[in-house]
């Protein structure tokens, strides 16, 4: 039910975002999914990868502050209000989001939208109970 992802802590300096980038591609591991958001002193990666466990090896080695965090992946209508109505499901159920970033590709012809909650398992639950689709590790790598 939760998938994997890979957060980054990443310097600010000219260059960093595209050797992360070089060092994951040289070495056949594909970005489905990226969100970066920054400070004035590092950034902050959070992406979905094709292979969880080299990509995060590679990174520990070769300097990276990095660790795997479980998301859900949720099938959202890719229509207006889809996201919408997901998000009443949730205020209905008084859970809170961290944070979520879309996925880059579309699943069944609808939209994917990654959350991480500050109750993950409540969240899930309350979510498949209203008939939402939660995507699996294998449906994402697909």
């Amino acid at each position: 039910m939760f998938i994997q992802q890979l957060s980054v802590y990443i310097e600010n300096h000219q260059g960093r975002l595209a050797d992360f980038c070089a060092l994951l591609g040289g070495n056949d591991i594909d970005l489905s999914a990226l969100s970066i958001a920054d400070t004035s002193n590092f950034g902050l990666i959070r992406a979905i990868v094709s292979d969880n466990e080299k990509a995060l090896a590679l990174l520990q080695q070769n300097g990276f502050a990095a660790s795997l965090t479980p998301v859900l992946a949720v099938s959202v209508a890719d229509a207006p209000s889809g996201l919408a109505a997901i998000l009443q499901i949730l205020r209905e159920g008084g859970l809170s989001i961290e944070y979520l970033y879309s996925f880059m590709r579309r699943i069944n012809h609808e939209a994917v939208i990654l959350f991480r909650f500050d109750q993950p398992e409540p969240a899930a639950k309350l979510l498949l109970s209203r008939g939402v689709r939660l995507l699996s590790q294998e449906e994402i790598a697909s």
